[in-house]
């Protein structure tokens, strides 16, 4: 389902998916109360929505979504990389979040690794919010929370969720199935009191319990 209150964004996203094999879009809302309302009845794999609507904005929509339509998968779209918009889309349950200005091509590839499990945050906006938790909220690169409420396996599946793998891609790293590393997931979700992979990263990099640059190299490696 797409999301946007600007017609032309909104119908020319449509008319590209159309054309594109393996994706249908079930509809189209143009501001957040019309997607709740859409998103109740036709239950989508997906929502791309726009951060920015009236009514109801995609951080508020994103939270009643997630509410109502738990397995709904939000990616958040918008001209704006600001931190703060990033930090409050995720924290609202967006599994991921990406600029309008990039190509068509990056959208669906980010749609087909949001719906394999997996996380997408555009470049530039992930520099920033990383930045910012270094920075800004009260993360200093220490560990200020109880790290021991993960064992060493989970730390390590929150590790690889940092990178942005599936659960499938997980798995095959750590040779378990795709179904134990979503119940390790769901385990973290649990202790961390995160409701999507993605807020669990952001607590992991506030506590310092994930250095994003050698969890990259481990990952590549």
């Amino acid at each position: 389902m797409i999301v946007d209150d600007h017609p032309i964004y909104r119908q020319g996203l449509a008319r590209l998916f159309e054309q594109e094999p393996g994706f249908e879009c079930l509809g189209t809302a143009a501001d957040g109360v019309e997607a709740v309302r859409l998103c109740k009845e036709l239950k989508p794999d997906i929502v791309l929505m726009d951060v920015n609507m009236p009514r109801l904005n995609g951080r508020q929509a994103a939270k009643e979504i997630r509410k109502h339509c738990p397995d709904t998968a939000i990616i958040m779209l918008s001209t704006f990389e600001y931190e703060a918009y990033v930090l409050d889309s995720l924290r609202s349950g967006a599994t991921a979040y990406i600029l309008k200005t990039e190509p068509f091509e990056k959208i669906v590839s980010a749609i087909r690794l949001v719906h394999g499990g997996g996380s997408v945050l555009d470049s530039r906006a992930a520099d920033k919010l990383v930045r910012h938790l270094q920075n800004g909220e009260g993360s200093s690169g220490q560990n200020n929370g109880n790290i021991d409420i993960l064992n060493r396996r989970e730390l390590e599946i929150l590790n690889l969720t940092a990178t942005g793998l599936s659960n499938k891609g997980i798995g095959e790293k750590l040779g378990l199935t795709e179904r134990t590393v979503q119940t390790y997931l769901f385990t973290i979700f649990g202790k961390l009191g995160a409701s999507s992979r993605t807020q669990a990263v952001i607590y992991a990099l506030k506590e310092g319990w994930i250095d994003i640059n050698d969890t990259y190299e481990k990952a590549e490696g």
